[in-house]
């Protein structure tokens, strides 16, 4: 059984970060072995929560499994909640990374052009650098435009979808020739004309391919989705699917979730009702 590590936080209530990973990567077959980065109430984006940092945590886990003499076919990081926390993010690749071992960087600092309670400059320049790092990256668009350098206020700008997407893709571009990592855009939703025409869609962009896939959109930013969509391209890519697949697999996945979260009217910060879906994850 292929084994990943998962990097990054615990929240009890949010269905996000490791409560969406470990049951999507299990489901699909994958061992899952957790090294929680913070440990939480509740996502950052509810009104009042508790966090537990473990910055200082994270060696004992290295130091233990160096012991063990374990070995990853892949490594998934998240919500991190410092530059430090990378810092030990980057001790334990050079332990644990093989050129045989897949590393996906979901790089999480904002979103909707806002960035995160724990948002720093040195925490930027950090996941910069881990990107670099990276096989497989899966930004939003906030998060693109904050490792590539675009301006979110200007892309946020253009009046039409052409215009948009010709600039999400000229950022994807840009971010894949400074880190050579596949890049997957996520949460793409372009201006339309009519509110009935709306989409968000996720764009795959590397050296030879550019693949795009979009949905209807209902206007809700639901928490854990972006969480959920890494995990199933981890758990995709680690049973063999291409890119593409493992991204209509998730797509698939979560319209079914994001459809039943929406009919029972469920508040945008406690997730989608994924966990009678995890079903279509089975190979």
């Amino acid at each position: 059984m292929k084994k990943v590590a998962v990097i990054q936080d615990l929240s009890s209530f949010g269905k996000c970060s490791l409560t969406a990973a470990i049951p999507v990567l299990s489901v699909m077959g994958v061992q899952a072995c957790p090294l929680p980065t913070a440990v939480l109430s509740a996502q950052t984006e509810y009104p009042s929560y508790f966090l537990e940092d473990f910055t200082s945590k994270m060696k004992y886990f290295i130091e233990e499994w160096t012991k063990l003499q374990v070995t990853f076919d892949g490594i998934m990081t998240g919500f991190v909640a410092s530059g430090e926390q990378i810092k030990n993010i980057f001790q334990f690749l050079e332990k644990f990374r093989t050129e045989n071992t897949m590393l996906l960087v979901d790089p999480v600092m904002g979103d909707d052009g806002e960035v995160y309670d724990v948002f720093t400059g040195e925490l930027l320049e950090q996941m910069k650098e881990l990107a670099k790092h990276a096989d497989v990256i899966t930004p939003n668009v906030t998060e693109c435009c904050l490792l590539s350098g675009m301006d979110y206020e200007k892309l946020s700008s253009y009046s039409n979808e052409k215009d948009y997407m010709k600039a999400v893709k000229e950022a994807g571009k840009h971010l894949h020739e400074i880190t050579a990592a596949k890049v997957i855009i996520t949460g793409v939703n372009p201006p339309v004309k009519e509110p009935e025409q709306s989409f968000v869609g996720n764009m795959y962009l590397d050296k030879n391919h550019i693949f795009n896939q979009k949905i209807a959109y209902n206007g809700k930013s639901y928490s854990g989705t972006g969480d959920l969509f890494s995990s199933v391209m981890m758990g995709g890519l680690m049973s063999g699917y291409t890119v593409e697949k493992s991204i209509e697999l998730a797509v698939a996945f979560l319209t079914r979730a994001i459809h039943d979260a929406s009919k029972a009217e469920v508040p945008e910060i406690e997730g989608v009702h994924f966990e009678k879906h995890l079903r279509m994850l089975l190979g």
